[in-house]
C-alpha cells in the first residue's frame, strides 16, 4: 500500500495553481483555493511544516483523486 506522501502547504499549493485553483481569500493560516467547477480546497498554511496525512487526504477527497494519481501529479 503506498503511504501518503510528506509534504509542505507550499507544495501542495504549488499542486492546486497547476491543476487549475485560484486562491480566493485566506482567514488567518488557511488558505482557500477553488476552480471553475466550484471545487473548493482548504490548506492550512504553517510556514515550512509538514501537513498531517489526514489533510491531504481530505483534500485529496476534494478533487476526488485516488492516491496514485494525486502522487503523479506531485511529482510534475
Amino acid at each position: 500500500m503506498t503511504r501518503f506522501p510528506r509534504i509542505t502547504a507550499a507544495d501542495l499549493v504549488r499542486f492546486l495553481l497547476r491543476q487549475g485553483f485560484n486562491q480566493v481569500r485566506q482567514e488567518g493560516s488557511h488558505r482557500i483555493f477553488r476552480n471553475q467547477a466550484g471545487v473548493r480546497a482548504t490548506i492550512p498554511d504553517h510556514a515550512g511544516k509538514i501537513l498531517h496525512p489526514k489533510i491531504v487526504k481530505r483534500v485529496m477527497d476534494d478533487l476526488g483523486m485516488d492516491l496514485d494519481a494525486f502522487i503523479r501529479g506531485l511529482r510534475k
